[in-house]
């Protein structure tokens, strides 16, 4: 024994489920636009959950690409037909550990492309934690991805580079029409 005990989960916490129970997780992001990292870590988070819920955040600090409606339809055809154990919807407002424990999940996957990733997504997992008994399942992106963020994608097809190995065509499609939109 190491002398070392763990925090209990405080008493708001979501109830435990058996192991016969369906097990569900939410991967949230903004998605914008959503690119094969993600999409790795989403098929890699429905082989170890039963079911995985995509919520696509509206983060009001950041400058959306494409409107939420467009971002969840590019999940989902991105996901085609992986997403069977795989459920995609709107986040919403309110507190992320809320809207896990309203759906019946015992977790939020996020992905990890760096240290820095972890220094940022530790302290709120741990928040949600302290809030509602949730867990953070970490993932560490796919290395060939790992230097692939939404944003960069958005920069380098800006400037006329080719993102092609980093989406899929329908998001090289949507990310070609906002351009020529743009001008």
């Amino acid at each position: 024994m190491s002398g070392m005990t763990e925090n209990p989960a405080p008493a708001s916490a979501a109830p435990e489920q058996t192991p016969s129970a369906g097990r569900r997780a939410v991967c949230v992001g903004s998605f914008d636009p959503i690119h094969l990292g993600h999409v790795g870590i989403i098929e890699r988070a429905a082989r170890l959950f039963d079911e995985v819920i995509v919520a696509v955040a509206d983060n009001p600090s950041k400058k959306h690409r494409f409107p939420i409606d467009r971002r969840v339809e590019l999940v989902e055809q991105s996901l085609g037909s992986s997403s069977g154990r795989v459920r995609i919807e709107p986040l919403g407002g309110g507190l992320l550990a809320q809207y896990v424990t309203g759906r019946g999940a015992v977790a939020v996957v996020k992905g990890l492309r760096s240290g820095q990733d972890f220094d940022y997504e530790l302290p709120m997992a741990g928040m949600n934690r302290s809030l509602t008994g949730m867990e953070t399942v970490f993932l560490a992106a796919a290395p060939e991805l790992a230097h692939v963020s939404s944003s960069l994608v958005k920069e380098v097809h800006g400037f006329g580079g080719d993102v092609s190995a980093f989406v899929t065509p329908e998001v090289l499609a949507a990310l070609d029409a906002t351009r020529d939109a743009i001008g």
